[in-house]
């Protein structure tokens, strides 16, 4: 079972197509309990873009399996489960700042 803060491979539809990239795990254990699917935000290594108050460099990339400097943008799917590979997880750090993004960037305390 995936965990919230999971680095995943996942094939993310975006704005020009959909493209293979990492992607970090949103949605809960009790989601995942009763759901097929999986809720994921977006992981891109164009740390340049990454400038809006609800994006985050990550900054222990290495260790959540990620080859490159990346940062995590508030750019969210909901994708089929399919046993998505997991190459990693997002230091408690890094993964409270995602939490603090998300915050941001949607309506809930």
């Amino acid at each position: 079972m995936l965990n919230p803060g999971d680095v995943v491979v996942v094939d993310f539809p975006g704005a020009r197509g959909i493209k293979t990239r990492p992607a970090v795990v949103l949605s809960t254990n009790l989601y995942h309990t009763h759901r097929p699917d999986v809720i994921v935000g977006l992981i891109t290594t164009n740390i340049a873009s990454a400038t809006a108050p609800t994006d985050y460099l990550i900054k222990d990339w290495a260790a959540a399996g990620l080859h490159q400097p990346s940062a995590y943008r508030s750019y969210l799917v909901t994708l089929d489960d399919g046993s998505l590979p997991s190459i990693g997880h997002l230091s408690d750090r890094d993964w409270q700042e995602v939490q603090n993004r998300l915050k941001l960037a949607l309506a809930v305390p």
